[in-house]
């Protein structure tokens, strides 16, 4: 009997996660473009009338988990000045909650820990690997699963943690070695005194597979990722991406691989159909729809893309 799917999409409270606040006069310490929507600001890129109309989109379109990327989206007691402007209160925070469950939604909380995409941290991000670093991380995971009713499981990112991906930053910060894994170890070991699993953007197994395979624990849960098109010939382990999802089904790890219509329409259905030919359905727990745009209503159409992608990969399912 084929397991029940989880049918997801990420969507954006908080979206502070590339760059930093761009500034007229000094040094920026992130840069990555004059791309407003990719510079951080202090106000959330967040519109209710955007927001409401992809919830119901999702509905209709079968899914049945939404991944809240929270950032700088509410102000948590532990952590209040890292908050934006206009970030929600807990209170509101819980009152969503409830609409989307009464929906039929699960929600699931996102808190990217990478040091590419941690702009969201404030002053934190300029602390990797100290005591403050680690205190922070442990309150404000703790904090995040409680608000969100101690979810099953909680996406910590960690994705893209390299030079490719920071070469256009004043700042770069990258781990290495046994410090990636010591500090990657821990904040999963926060997510489980939280009582939730971990679940990752795989990505470091392209470059690391006989390291990833050999340190990394059979509870975490995997989103390998890939957005372009896939070619006929499936057995090419040329493209590292591509090929990540056949190594993890072979060592046993959970997944739920992301699409996205980033790049091209179709993606996501591809995915799949890739995924049946090259994983178990025990090992497969659903599919991850990603669109990678604030929930805005001048991004509606990109919503309505992605999610369409999502509806019909279900329906095809």
């Amino acid at each position: 009997m084929k397991n029940q799917k989880i049918w997801a999409c990420l969507c954006h409270l908080g979206y502070n996660m590339w760059a930093d606040y761009e500034e007229k006069d000094g040094v920026k310490g992130f840069y990555y473009g004059q791309d407003s929507d990719v510079i951080a600001t202090p106000r959330l890129r967040f519109q209710r009338e955007a927001w409401d109309k992809i919830v119901d989109m999702l509905k209709d379109a079968g899914c049945n988990m939404i991944v809240l990327d929270v950032g700088e989206g509410i102000r948590f007691d532990c952590a209040p000045e890292i908050a934006a402007e206009d970030a929600w209160t807990k209170d509101e925070m819980k009152a969503e909650l409830a609409r989307l469950r009464g929906m039929g939604f699960e929600v699931i909380p996102k808190l990217n820990f990478s040091t590419c995409h941690d702009e969201w941290m404030g002053l934190y991000c300029r602390m990797i690997s100290t005591p403050q670093y680690y205190e922070f991380c442990r309150a404000i995971i703790k904090e995040c699963a409680e608000l969100f009713d101690t979810p099953r499981v909680f996406h910590i990112g960690y994705d893209e943690e390299g030079i490719e991906c920071q070469r256009k930053y004043n700042l770069a910060i990258i781990r290495q070695g046994d410090l990636w894994w010591h500090d990657f170890d821990f904040i999963c070991d926060c997510v489980r005194e939280a009582g939730c699993r971990p679940w990752i953007w795989a990505d470091y197994i392209w470059n690391h597979t006989e390291e990833f395979l050999t340190r990394m624990k059979k509870d975490v849960l995997m989103s390998n990722w890939y957005y372009g098109g896939f070619p006929e010939d499936y057995s090419d382990p040329g493209n590292g991406a591509i090929h990540a999802y056949s190594v993890l089904a072979e060592h046993g790890f959970d997944q739920i691989p992301g699409g996205s219509n980033w790049a091209q329409r179709g993606n996501l259905q591809a995915t799949a159909e890739y995924m049946k030919k090259n994983a178990d359905d025990e090992h497969l727990l659903g599919f991850l729809q990603t669109i990678w745009y604030p929930n805005c209503v001048k991004y509606l159409h990109r919503y309505e893309g992605g999610i369409e992608d999502l509806a019909e990969t279900r329906r095809n399912w």
